[in-house]
């Protein structure tokens, strides 16, 4: 009774502020790099005259780094001790951003980011880990909202911060910011409480390589769909199974060792071993529930941010300080909702504001759908991308205190990975699949347009290669067709065309967008029905 006392005494005693100040940063040094990707988008393919698709690769490697090793960071975490671990991966953070800087070909950028990706596989968990150790009843609790607000500034930082020095000094400074927040990281670390860890925790090795290349596996597939293939093999592709695209084949191979994983994790629990992470963090339909909305609330907000920038940029042909003055109304509105969204907590169960935000975002992208055309400065366009911003930065903050505060602190680490794993894995998939489903669209509506059109003769269109349509502006267009004998009037039609297309398949890649945002409506009416700042008891359930 007595310790009972004077732990509630020590955890009635508010801690300093300071040592959260760097576990802020730390979360945004992962966000503000992942969102200066996409910024940076344009300026790379100029500066390495790679194709797009093979520059988006930045921001798929880096997800799939984080996803495929988050838990097994989470255990090292355990087994090291959270802050010496901490600390070693915020400087090969800083080694990644410096691959960035001076990175002299694609593939040396791709290599940044699988650096990058493999130390935030433990700065994720260890974030949540550290707010463990460090603080404690509401202080615990709003420290946990302040990662969801973190990840919204960085969202606005990187896309206006980004974009300006994108339009001035080109894309490479971008990461200088990096390197400066993580040399902010490293500092601020030796504020936080130390820790020794336990060398007697065991790594489920199995279990690791299991869900290590599921998730490798998963994303590969996704990531390939268009270049591959969907169904039928395309010649690109590096093997064939019967004529069969290997996209599919790895989705499906993907899927089944991520069955694997959950079994073999479910048999070493009831043996009483020590398991790579606590399955018991998803032990009822409410966490499922959790982590399917942030599933979707990161796979939406990954699309947006790589549709966005890829036709501002790309088709568009304008400066990256143009996309971040298009995304900037998202983005500021983001950052706003998730840092006021905690004030509705006392008046509105998660479930309801859960339901609410689903709603908002769902109507938003319809609502985008129908009303953007080629100028994002419109109101009405502007007025969607709020909206969706509003719902978007409610789930943000939503579903992780719903995930952290549902489980015992001493499941910190597990949930921090569950967190990780399903963020970066979902970046990865929203990135992957609505690139080829636009490319998808776009090819098909391409050439049913070519082949209705009465001012391209079939001997022009037989000189243009359709099997291999992707985003392109008119300036590249008037490129190829000057390589053929197309008539002034023809070049204007088919640059009419082009341009019908690629607004038609906006659209269309907007209302699926709506359409994967309402799945997760229903689900939401599950989520925990508690106020986040409702800290559980940390000591184990009889």
């Amino acid at each position: 009774m007595a310790a009972e006392s004077a732990s509630a005494a020590i955890h009635s005693e508010r801690a300093s502020w300071l040592p959260m100040v760097g576990l802020f940063f730390a979360q945004v040094l992962m966000s503000f790099n992942v969102a200066a990707l996409p910024v940076s988008l344009g300026g790379m393919v100029e500066d390495f005259g790679s194709a797009p698709t093979v520059v988006s690769s930045t921001i798929v490697v880096y997800g799939l780094s984080v996803a495929a090793l988050v838990m097994v960071g989470a255990k090292l975490g355990q087994r090291i001790g959270w802050l010496r671990i901490f600390r070693f991966v915020v400087a090969t953070f800083a080694v990644s951003a410096l691959m960035m800087i001076f990175a002299p070909s694609v593939s040396w950028a791709i290599a940044g980011q699988a650096v990058a990706g493999a130390s935030a596989a433990i700065i994720v968990p260890a974030l949540v880990a550290l707010i463990a150790e460090n603080y404690h009843g509401d202080q615990q609790a709003t420290a946990i909202g302040s990662l969801g607000s973190a990840r919204a500034i960085s969202g606005v930082s990187a896309f206006f911060l980004g974009g300006a020095l994108g339009s001035l000094v080109g894309w490479r400074p971008v990461f200088g910011i990096v390197l400066v927040l993580a040399v902010i990281v490293f500092a601020f670390s030796f504020t936080l409480r130390s820790d020794h860890g336990a060398a007697g925790i065991d790594i489920d090795l199995v279990a690791a390589v299991l869900i290590g290349a599921a998730v490798v596996l998963l994303t590969l597939g996704f990531n390939n769909l268009n270049g591959w293939g969907v169904f039928f093999a395309d010649p690109a592709a590096p093997f064939d199974l019967l004529g069969l695209s290997p996209a599919p084949v790895l989705i499906v191979l993907g899927i089944v060792l991520g069955q694997a994983f959950f079994v073999w994790t479910r048999q070493r629990m009831r043996a009483g071993k020590a398991p790579l992470v606590d399955l018991s963090v998803l032990g009822s339909s409410r966490e499922r529930a959790a982590v399917y909305a942030m599933f979707i609330v990161v796979a939406l907000e990954a699309a947006l941010n790589f549709t966005v920038p890829l036709y501002i940029q790309i088709v568009q042909g304008r400066s990256p300080f143009d996309t971040a003055l298009a995304m900037m109304p998202f983005n500021l509105t983001v950052f706003v909702t998730a840092t006021l969204v905690v004030r509705f907590y006392k008046h509105y169960s998660s479930r309801t504001i859960g339901i609410f935000s689903f709603t908002l975002t769902t109507g938003a992208l319809v609502w985008l759908a129908y009303v953007v055309n080629n100028n994002w400065e419109t109101l009405p366009t502007i007025a969607g991308l709020i909206v969706f911003g509003i719902g978007q930065g409610a789930l943000v903050t939503l579903v992780f205190n719903v995930l952290v505060t549902a489980a015992p602190t001493r499941l910190a680490g597990d949930v921090g990975s569950i967190r990780g794993t399903t963020q970066n894995l979902a970046s990865a998939v929203g990135t992957a699949v609505v690139g080829a489903l636009l490319v998808t669209i776009l090819s098909f509506t391409v050439g049913q347009s070519v082949m209705s059109s009465l001012d391209l003769p079939e001997s022009l269109v037989v000189q243009v290669d359709l099997d291999k349509v992707d985003f392109v502006g008119n300036d590249r267009l008037h490129e190829v067709l000057e390589r053929t004998d197309a008539t002034p009037e023809q070049v204007d039609a088919a640059v009419r065309i082009n341009e019908d297309a690629r607004l038609r398949t906006l659209k269309l890649g907007l209302l699926i967008l709506a359409g994967i945002s309402a799945t997760a409506i229903l689900p939401a009416g599950r989520l925990p029905n508690y106020r986040p700042g409702e800290i559980p008891d940390p000591s184990p359930e009889p």
